[in-house]
């Protein structure tokens, strides 16, 4: 297994905030959106395990020690884990006998966003406001009153548990509770922080700042490693996650990459084609409408789509035609247009041969929208 201080890239004497700092850093560089590689994301369980286990004083300490320290049997290590497992403790004072700190990684949490379409394209950057447990000010995260300190508890002598002598069936056996008066942590806080009430940590809203990358649709969670929860007794913060939840736009939809669109066109224009301008989420757009147009044809605009999440490049503008037919016609209007079917000689309204490319642009024209 490697060692986790070559896993973080600090040295044995780090500091918390060295680690935190190392993790942070590292988080940002593998984490599965961003690197989606599958290299990328066995490092990043390893970065996250090892960040777990440094980062909790406790946990570090017995880390620190090695594996010697796990047993009083010169190394056996086996008879130390078989009185754990059948008396709830230790065979003589081995693991699992250390108070253990008050200091606990704080929860995550999660919030939703929501973005408009146009944000998308490109990405945004959004000041979020959250709601959760920051660093209690007062105390710093000691958990006691100014001026004060945890003082040793005198039931358990600061070991954080009891040991009692029990007959069983394998003769005399030394078990390990963790003790009753300070629940474990060897010492108890005779005068608690008036501020937080002894927790190390308040509520309070703070804002954090988010880049969300251009790309991203709804469902997908980003996550910001060390912005959540403050642990209890200050420790190490919670990872944030962030719901995307993109809003609905009342002229452009969105089917992967590619932006949807319906543009009305006179009947005239479609009869003798034009050239137009629509406004795009990111500025004008050119269009041609080629002379003859139909309804269910579509305008293909290339890179005026939404940005890849993960690449480069853009998706399309996919703009669908419906003609307009006029409903009210002048009489003179009329005239013109009864001239031209005369003219025209249009066969009746009859059904149509099967074509698989044309229910192809309806359904791409309508069922996508």
């Amino acid at each position: 297994m490697a060692d986790h201080y070559d896993v973080l890239g600090v040295q044995q004497d780090a500091s918390d905030a060295d680690i935190k700092q190392a993790y942070r850093r590292l988080a940002r560089e593998l984490h599965p959106d961003v690197n989606p590689s599958p290299e990328a994301a066995e490092r990043f369980k390893d970065v996250t395990h090892a960040y777990d286990v440094l980062s909790d004083p406790e946990q570090r300490r017995r880390y620190d020690a090695g594996p010697q320290a796990d047993s009083h049997f010169g190394g056996a290590g086996g008879f130390s884990d078989i009185f754990d497992a059948f008396f709830g403790g230790g065979g003589g004072g081995g693991r699992g006998n250390g108070p253990r700190s008050r200091a606990e990684r704080g929860q995550d949490a999660l919030l939703r966003i929501d973005v408009d379409l146009d944000e998308v394209v490109f990405g945004t950057h959004k000041d979020v406001e959250v709601d959760t447990a920051v660093l209690c000010e007062t105390c710093g995260g000691s958990c006691c009153a100014p001026g004060t300190s945890p003082q040793t508890c005198d039931i358990c002598g600061g070991t954080g548990h009891i040991q009692r002598q029990v007959r069983s069936l394998l003769g005399n056996v030394v078990t390990s509770a963790p003790c009753g008066t300070c629940r474990g942590y060897g010492t108890v806080i005779p005068s608690p922080c008036p501020t937080c009430q002894g927790q190390g940590r308040v509520r309070a809203r703070r804002t954090v700042p988010v880049d969300v990358p251009a790309g991203v649709d709804s469902g997908l969670r980003l996550q910001m490693p060390g912005q959540g929860e403050v642990g209890p007794a200050g420790g190490p913060s919670g990872d944030l996650y962030l719901e995307i939840r993109v809003r609905h736009h009342d002229v452009f939809s969105r089917d992967g990459d590619d932006l949807l669109a319906t543009l009305e066109v006179q009947m005239t224009d479609a009869v003798l084609g034009t050239n137009t301008t629509i406004d795009g989420l990111d500025g004008p757009v050119e269009l041609e409408i080629r002379p003859g147009v139909q309804s269910a044809d579509v305008l293909v605009i290339k890179d005026r789509g939404i940005t890849k999440l993960r690449g480069n490049g853009r998706g399309d503008l996919r703009v669908g035609v419906q003609v307009v037919t006029p409903t009210k016609l002048s009489h003179k209007e009329r005239q013109l247009v009864e001239q031209l079917a005369k003219s025209h000689r249009a066969p009746k309204p009859q059904l149509a041969r099967f074509q698989q490319g044309m229910f192809g642009k309806l359904r791409d024209r309508f069922f996508n929208f």
